[in-house]
């Protein structure tokens, strides 16, 4: 392909990309199936590393990520990002009305209301269209740069199109984590044995943060906008805004309404009370603006808050119930969760019958006795929470609840290791839910895909004595699935061959349903990159672990203890025997370009952009070599900060090229250096 070629392919994929996106993301349908625009992207992302010169700025490739950011730089504001006034009552929001009456000085005005959605807020600045800018709140008057990471957002426009847009302006909105969203993630962090988040607005704002923009990227957030900024914008009102920002192909919540006056703002917050509950992201109030922007100019703000604006905050649905009881869950890893069992009681909009106590410390900080009155809420509208006892109602013969200090499933003492909040049960190979967990865990979609088979086969085949850990799968016959309740010739034949086919899942994938704790699916990947093989994951010492990119001291130390141990040992080799693939396929590594020719490079010290292992794949991607040190058939060192005096000296002395990241990202592009 010419370069010129190139160019069009490139200019009609992104083009044709964020026209399926449009379709997606602010209609609602899609032309396409999720593989065709996957292979689309693919081709994209491909040309456009091959040929980086015609990558276009609203380029749907940066959606995906992949950017490592070290720093977030600080940016001022030009229009400071003021907080709202709170109010918890009608009472406080009829004041409100009176001081705008009052401010206003007896001129006709209306109101438009808005759920707030509880998330954090963002500035996204454009410019000639384009998006250059995504800072966050900050203290209001300068936020963290944090574009990288906006810009993989995708109901966030990466260009405006239009004959009404001006050169510049800006675009103040909520970034989310859907609720499915949110609970999925939850399922995943449970899964290999980490904590789960208390409430999607920190888990939010911590992702907003990451280095790693392709993990933002995975964690699907998602963007409303709300108000448009700029000297240009040709609006007069803030409901003209909301609609010039839907035109714009913004996301804007279709909640809001326009309010004639005060009652009709009340009948707002009254109706939306209940209904929010139905939204897929946390609602925790309403947004109460005077429409008119010369309004809003002419009341004017105050040092911490504008005068035209107010919010309106729902009190939380706090409901007393009897605790009827604690139940303990196993997870696969051994962690054992609390659970208290509810009388049940009508919250948020659902009928509440059990909560989350996390672990002994939380019972510990209620003071729960046997029999109490707990108050209940929903943390984040979202996840049940206790939050206190109702001592009025606490009978005076009550014992506090003692943590059991065996497991309920196998009876094996448990186990609290230093620093750890959760008691785990050791016994692995002897416990019922963990081994059917890790079978489940072994066989989901992200690890080894047998889909034929589910959880109450697989409870099934365990409680007969014919898998007893996932390399039991492998040797399965046909009369053995004939005995399961339910299994004719074709089901029973279609799980065999689910099993077969996994044989051909990646290295990664295989590493990811071994299950070692701590190791989700974004750590297994990067390891298999880093190690390449079981086999050097498997001997490498704390060092080179910690070393590895995603790795600390915790992952570090479970990855040694899950190889020392003798059963996992055993394991491993039947799985090696049956067939899976225990390192990464040379064959699956196709070269983005070839415009390093081969050059040899030595990475060393700390990068702005970068981690050394992004580096060193980089260069390989792009036809280069990375050497492990400095020798006279070096091509070029690439020297970071806190780099070793050794290494420079001797580089130096003979007469190697020293260049920084930024000279390495030219001869990425293909320029001279």
């Amino acid at each position: 392909m010419t370069a010129e070629q190139a160019k069009k392919e490139i200019e009609r994929l992104t083009e044709l990309i964020n026209y399926h996106n449009d379709l997606y993301y602010q209609q609602h349908r899609t032309e396409i199936s999720d593989y065709e625009f996957d292979q689309l992207l693919e081709k994209l992302v491909k040309l456009e590393n091959q040929f980086p010169q015609f990558r276009l700025p609203d380029s749907p490739s940066q959606r995906v990520g992949g950017t490592v950011t070290k720093d977030f730089p600080q940016v001022d504001h030009r229009y400071p990002m003021l907080s709202l006034s709170n109010t918890y009552s009608e009472e406080e929001v009829r004041e409100f009305d009176n001081r705008v009456a009052k401010g206003l000085g007896g001129q006709p005005y209306e109101y438009v209301c808005e759920l707030k959605f509880d998330g954090v807020s963002i500035s996204l600045i454009y410019e000639n269209g384009l998006l250059v800018r995504g800072v966050t709140r900050g203290d209001g008057v300068r936020g963290d740069d944090v574009t990288t990471n906006v810009k993989t957002i995708r109901s966030i426009p990466l260009r405006v199109k239009g004959t009404d847009v001006p050169a510049w302006f800006e675009v103040r909105g909520e970034i989310f984590m859907p609720k499915d969203v949110f609970e999925q993630l939850n399922k995943e962090r449970e899964d290999i044995g980490e904590e789960t988040y208390a409430n999607a607005r920190n888990t939010t704002s911590g992702t907003l943060k990451m280095q790693d923009s392709s993990i933002v990227a995975r964690r699907r957030l998602d963007c409303y906008a709300y108000y448009l900024l700029g000297e240009e914008t040709g609006i007069q009102t803030h409901e003209e805004g909301l609609k010039k920002l839907a035109r714009w192909k913004f996301n804007v919540s279709p909640t809001w309404r326009k309010c004639k006056n005060l009652n009709e703002v009340l009948t707002y917050i009254k109706e939306w009370e209940d209904k929010r509950f139905n939204l897929p992201v946390e609602t925790d109030g309403v947004v109460i603006k005077v429409n008119r922007i010369d309004q809003q100019e002419e009341l004017g703000l105050t040092a911490k808050s504008p005068r035209w604006a107010i919010a309106f905050k729902y009190k939380p649905q706090s409901v007393s119930t009897k605790l009827n009881g604690i139940t303990y869950q196993v997870g696969r890893t051994g962690a054992i969760t609390p659970v208290a069992e509810l009388q049940p009681v009508f919250l948020s909009g659902t009928t509440v019958k059990r909560a989350s106590l996390h672990n002994a410390n939380e019972i510990a900080r209620l003071n729960l006795h046997e029999g109490d009155y707990v108050f209940v809420e929903k943390g984040g509208e979202i996840i049940p929470k206790v939050t206190g006892v109702d001592l009025s109602k606490r009978s005076p013969y009550a014992k506090p609840i003692q943590y059991i200090t065996h497991c309920p499933e196998c009876g094996t003492k448990l186990i609290r290791e230093e620093g750890e909040a959760a008691h785990y049960c050791p016994n692995t190979t002897g416990c019922p839910p963990q081994i059917m967990g890790r079978i489940e865990h072994f066989i989901q979609r992200k690890a080894m895909d047998i889909n034929a088979l589910g959880e109450k086969t697989i409870e099934q085949l365990y409680r007969r004595g014919m898998v007893k850990t996932p390399a039991d799968l492998y040797e399965l016959k046909l009369a053995d699935l004939l005995q399961l309740e339910g299994f004719k010739e074709k089901s029973a034949k279609n799980v065999l061959e689910g099993i077969e086919e996994s044989k051909k899942a990646p290295f990664e994938n295989v590493l990811f349903a071994l299950g070692i704790r701590y190791v989700g699916k974004t750590v297994a990947e990067k390891l298999a990159r880093h190690f390449k093989s079981l086999e050097a994951l498997a001997a490498a010492s704390y060092e080179e672990l910690v070393n590895a990119p995603e790795v600390g001291e915790k992952i570090a130390q479970s990855i040694i203890r899950f190889f020392r141990n003798p059963e996992n040992q055993n394991e491993i080799e039947r799985l090696r025997k049956a067939g899976l693939n225990f390192a990464l396929d040379k064959n699956s590594f196709v070269p983005e370009s070839t415009v390093l020719n081969n050059k040899s490079f030595v990475i060393s010290g700390v990068f702005k952009k970068y981690g050394r292992d992004e580096l060193k794949e980089l260069i390989i991607r792009n036809g280069g070599r990375v050497l492990s040190g400095v020798s006279g058939k070096l091509d070029y060192l690439v020297a970071g900060e806190n780099m070793g005096p050794a290494k420079l000296e001797k580089a130096r002395q003979l007469g190697i090229r020293i260049i920084s990241e930024e000279e390495l990202e030219r001869l990425l592009n293909g320029e001279a250096i």
